[in-house]
């Protein structure tokens, strides 16, 4: 890309979405260790690599963070690149609405056309040259959200230097399907995987908030006002449990998307670049193991035995590990806990872990 180019291109601000109680990965995963601070696959963190493949796009200083106040000090220990008073802890849980919404309301005040780029922290990506499109689905998948293609759309000309794009209307946002209607979104063959990635610039969102969802605009201003000031975290602390708990996707882009794909000025940018979300234990083993009937030994283990069995995920470090005629299974152990459940259970640990906590067990949180 050429100098002038470069020039007359807005600010990019990179927004790293790292909230989240540490209830997916459980026993591993806690409230003050959440999926995002740990080193799920290599050596780094899973935020750590986030921000490592947005190094072509940004700078470490237009980094923004939002996370909670259990998280907030390990980040900015990993993170030492991001700026400190760019790591935002939110005073309580919001879902991701108030959470992008907020970066937004904090720099349209000072640079509208600022182009915010939404990022999960969570995510793998393994061609992170085509890092800037979302991806395509593979399987009829119910975890993730997805999004209907419209119609094509005439594209720019690509950039020296970068693979072809491909610009797709969006005809609706659909949220988290039944096993049924996601089987019929995969042979329809127009739908893609709702990533969680999202660009736009700080006034488009925050002008959206404004008309999909203005309760939470007057909060919003009120926090992004008092930004950099003394009163920042009175503000803060007052305002933002004032917020909806409600997600960006729902909030804005589906009600936007009903306006129809040629009214809703929405757009998807289809690609397939190894992106996984790594949202249960069975998708880490999906990640790890080179077809579905692998055993997955993880983590420093002395050495697995298995007879008979198929499909399997261990994470039990110093220990050996024999399985005997068990198929799917995941087992995973701690220095005070062990779970044992089954790939196809395994979105339900959240559920173990609030019967936990409804037990009085706060040490295990």
């Amino acid at each position: 890309m050429d100098a002038e180019t470069t020039k007359t291109r807005p600010r990019f601000a990179p927004v790293i979405l790292a909230g989240g109680s540490g209830t997916r990965f459980w026993p591993r995963s806690r409230r003050a260790r959440a999926k995002q601070v740990l080193a799920l696959q290599g050596e780094r963190s899973m935020i750590q690599q986030t921000l490592e493949r947005l190094a072509p796009l940004a700078s470490p200083t237009d980094v923004w963070v939002i996370t909670n106040g259990w998280l907030r000090e390990v980040i900015r220990q990993q993170l030492p690149e991001v700026a400190l008073e760019k790591v935002l802890a939110e005073p309580c849980p919001r879902n991701t609405a108030p959470a992008c919404a907020l970066a937004a309301f904090l720099l349209e005040r000072s640079e509208p056309e600022t182009v915010l780029g939404i990022f999960p922290s969570d995510h793998v990506v393994s061609n992170p040259k085509r890092f800037a499109e979302v991806m395509k689905p593979t399987r009829a998948e119910t975890g993730y959200g997805y999004i209907e293609r419209g119609s094509l759309t005439e594209r720019e000309e690509t950039p020296k230097g970068f693979a072809p794009i491909t610009v797709h209307r969006v005809r609706r946002f659909r949220e988290k399907p039944d096993a049924h209607t996601a089987e019929g979104f995969l042979a329809a063959g127009n739908y893609v995987w709702n990533g969680g990635i999202f660009l736009w610039s700080a006034k488009t969102l925050a002008n959206a908030v404004r008309e999909h969802i203005p309760e939470l605009a007057g909060p919003l201003e009120a926090i992004a006002a008092a930004y950099g000031t003394p009163q920042f975290d009175e503000v803060f602390a007052r305002e933002y449990p004032q917020c909806e708990s409600i997600s960006v996707d729902y909030a804005i882009l589906e009600r936007r998307s009903v306006k129809g794909e040629a009214k809703s000025n929405i757009y998807c940018l289809p690609a397939d670049f190894g992106w996984n979300d790594l949202g249960s234990w069975a998708s880490l083993h999906e990640h790890l193991g080179k077809n579905e009937r692998d055993n997955v030994m993880d983590g420093n283990t002395t050495g697995l035995y298995a007879i008979q069995s198929a499909g399997n995920y261990v994470y039990a470090p110093g220990k050996t590990v024999a399985l005997l005629g068990v198929d799917g299974l995941v087992v995973v152990e701690t220095e005070d806990a062990l779970l044992i459940t089954t790939r196809a259970r395994s979105q339900d640990v959240s559920k173990l872990v609030r019967a936990i906590h409804e037990s009085g067990r706060e040490d295990l949180i």
